[in-house]
């Protein structure tokens, strides 16, 4: 897990208590110098976080369902750093300063909120990638961790088909590109996370995660384990693959509380 001298930026990094956080104080830790990002300016308080540690890290705000601000933020890592090896897409599902999403069945969901679903939890990979992949291309390595989730690509949530169709793709892209650039130096894998206790949980979802296999929900750490592992040179050839990290939960047919 020897990242030194690499550099790594972690998108959806703004809570202190989310996965993407998580990713990046388990990549620092490794030897990574990160390149933080969210859309306020609460980032640059993480990034300084990661400095009072003794890490190497910076923070850069922006709405990456824009292209502008995915290709501002590549420049940003090169501008600081020279070198992108590392690239998690952690943003998604909710975004600071916005109203979250309501679930909503889709014979009532009209075109906006299916834009807005599809734009937050896929364009924002796809803008990301397309921003960094270029320099990794050039330089013949990199690392591409895309966080996928279980909703979508294995099961379902009543009245949330924009997320579920955004993550099925973006696990989708990841097999594609994973094809595309396997010669070239890139891996390309997801993680597919299940009921993970993070500050945006709610107790349902909790309560959800106290009935998996394991008995309880993830943590943040436990995904940043997972990520962390992709992105580093011991997985060379590890390329196209999505990891479950659920404690067990779609493997079990039947839900609910465990009986013994």
């Amino acid at each position: 897990m020897d990242l030194q001298g690499q550099v790594a930026i972690v998108t959806g990094a703004g809570s202190p208590e989310g996965i993407g956080f998580a990713a990046a104080r388990r990549l620092a830790a490794s030897g990574a110098r990160i390149v933080l990002a969210a859309t306020t300016d609460r980032i640059r308080l993480r990034a300084e976080e990661l400095q009072a540690a003794g890490f190497a890290a910076i923070g850069v705000a922006g709405d990456l369902t824009m292209m502008a601000d995915a290709v501002r933020l590549a420049e940003a890592a090169l501008a600081a750093h020279g070198r992108i090896d590392i690239l998690v897409n952690n943003a998604g599902m909710v975004q600071t300063g916005a109203a979250a999403t309501a679930s909503v069945p889709f014979a009532a969901l009209d075109e906006a909120a299916w834009d807005h679903g599809i734009a937050l939890n896929l364009k924002t990979a796809f803008n990301a990638i397309r921003a960094v992949l270029p320099h990794m291309l050039g330089r013949g390595y990199g690392r591409i961790v895309n966080i996928s989730s279980v909703t979508g690509p294995r099961v379902a949530i009543p009245g949330e088909s924009a997320y579920a169709a955004a993550k099925s793709g973006l696990s989708g892209l990841t097999r594609a590109l994973a094809l595309e650039v396997a010669g070239q130096g890139v891996t390309v894998n997801a993680v597919e996370p299940g009921w993970i206790a993070t500050a945006s949980a709610s107790e349902i979802e909790r309560e959800a995660g106290r009935h998996t296999p394991v008995g309880r929900p993830g943590t943040a750490d436990e995904v940043a384990a997972a990520i962390a592992f992709l992105a580093s040179p011991g997985a060379s050839y590890v390329t196209g693959a999505s990891l479950v990290v659920d404690g067990g939960n779609t493997l079990q047919e039947r839900k609910g509380p465990i009986r013994a």
